[in-house]
């Protein structure tokens, strides 16, 4: 997410305290340091049916069938803290699947197919817990409280100023040293009639990384049977604060393990994006800028690398904030990206005002993923829907972010998955 992703080393805060690298970057994947614990492995998997119906007889018919298909299962995953952790496998009724962990709400597998019909895993993740425990770019991952980063980790707040872990250089990123993608959420599967979907919940204490009131998020997961995968977000308070959830899945079209994501094409829909001073302080600070004749121009469909160089950036790619055109508010298209060679589009509609889009500059060979593939740099792209990075200290922006009692705050993302 924002300029400078920084990888998060940590133990969760259920382990105590963790050894955390200070990034002077933004929110990038960079070497981290051990953590100070590890994750329990989980115990041989025994996948149990959470929301499925019992299994269908030889002669079932089609309905049956695709009743069957669409089931939820869990199985263990190891455990965080002394806390039991789960996997969540959710199957659509055309064979989509996607694998979710409620140790951060991360997506740790999401299977489509390409234009030959053959399934692909196109997002970055590692196969076991400890691996996401460790260090990880925020690999799939609910963030908050405040995705994206928080100008020297401060704010003012109703008169009072609040001060934040700093966890990126002077800046906070992405909730703080212990942000809700390190947290345990209590997860129900649920059956709905579009689809299979995993509710998330997750209580935030007041005081936790400084924030203000006690704040009750839900992330709501749903794979429909239309090829979507839906990402629902809502939270309230007790007592005034700022919100800011994004989700953090780092996509690869031809495939988690098929290299980089410069042979890509992007299409953006935003004519404006939100800089920072410079690529040493890439935080945005209210200034507006126009896409065109610059390299952040995706009005039309380009190559991700095309223009990747010029972008600059510390280290180069893009990671910026761009103004999505439309109602700030109301569900409308965001991005589309296409993958050439194996036919598979995605398509992200999103009701934010603003995108993170990041092209992995940070990702450095460090991560060793799923199935032994080493993430080198490019190698997958996040589309992260949000209020604008920093927007607590822009007096034009900071309506967007706080949260009083009895007021909802909501952020809904659209994945449409299909081929060309």
């Amino acid at each position: 997410m924002a300029n400078s992703r920084a990888l998060s080393a940590f133990t969760s805060p259920l382990l105590g305290a963790a050894a955390f690298a200070l990034l002077a970057a933004c929110s990038g994947s960079q070497p981290a340091q051990p953590a100070a614990a590890e994750a329990t492995p989980a115990a041989p998997p025994t996948a149990v049916a959470s929301a499925a119906a019992p299994a269908a007889p030889a002669a079932a018919t089609e309905d049956k069938t695709a009743k069957k298909a669409a089931a939820i299962t869990d199985a263990p995953w190891g455990s965080v803290g002394g806390k039991e952790v789960k996997l969540y496998t959710l199957t659509n009724k055309n064979g989509l699947v996607a694998k979710i962990s409620n140790y951060g709400g991360i997506v740790t597998e999401l299977h489509v197919p390409d234009k030959s019909g053959k399934m692909g895993d196109i997002v970055l993740g590692y196969d076991k817990l400890d691996d996401y425990v460790k260090a990880t770019p925020y690999f799939g991952a609910v963030i908050g409280r405040v995705a994206n980063r928080i100008k020297d980790a401060q704010f003012s707040l109703e008169g009072k100023t609040i001060k934040l872990n700093a966890n990126n250089g002077k800046n906070a990123l992405h909730g703080g040293k212990v942000g809700w993608d390190k947290v345990i959420w209590t997860a129900e599967p649920v059956q709905t009639a579009d689809g299979p979907a995993l509710k998330l919940t997750y209580v935030s204490k007041d005081g936790e990384e400084n924030y203000p009131g006690t704040v009750t998020a839900h992330n709501v997961y749903t794979l429909t049977n239309n090829n979507e995968f839906k990402v629902e977000m809502d939270a309230t308070t007790d007592k005034t604060t700022i919100i800011n959830m994004a989700h953090h899945t780092y996509w690869n079209l031809g495939g988690h393990d098929s290299g980089p994501i410069t042979g890509l094409e992007a299409t953006l829909f935003a004519d404006q994006f939100t800089p920072g001073p410079s690529a040493d302080d890439p935080v945005p600070n209210g200034k507006v800028k126009a896409v065109k004749g610059t390299p952040f121009d995706f009005t039309t469909a380009k190559l991700i690398g095309k223009d990747l160089k010029e972008a600059g950036g510390k280290p180069i790619g893009f990671d910026a904030n761009w103004i999505v055109k439309g109602d700030a508010h109301t569900l409308r298209p965001v991005a589309k990206v296409k993958d050439p060679k194996s036919g598979r589009v995605l398509e992200l509609s999103a009701d934010q005002p603003g995108v993170q889009f990041y092209s992995g500059n940070f990702l450095d060979g460090s991560n060793k993923g799923k199935g032994g593939v080493v993430y080198q740099q490019y190698t997958g792209f996040c589309l992260e829907s949000q209020k604008f990075p920093n927007s607590i200290n822009v007096p034009a922006w900071k309506d967007e972010v706080i949260l009083k009692p009895g007021a909802t705050y909501k952020h809904n993302m659209v994945h449409k998955f299909s081929v060309e």
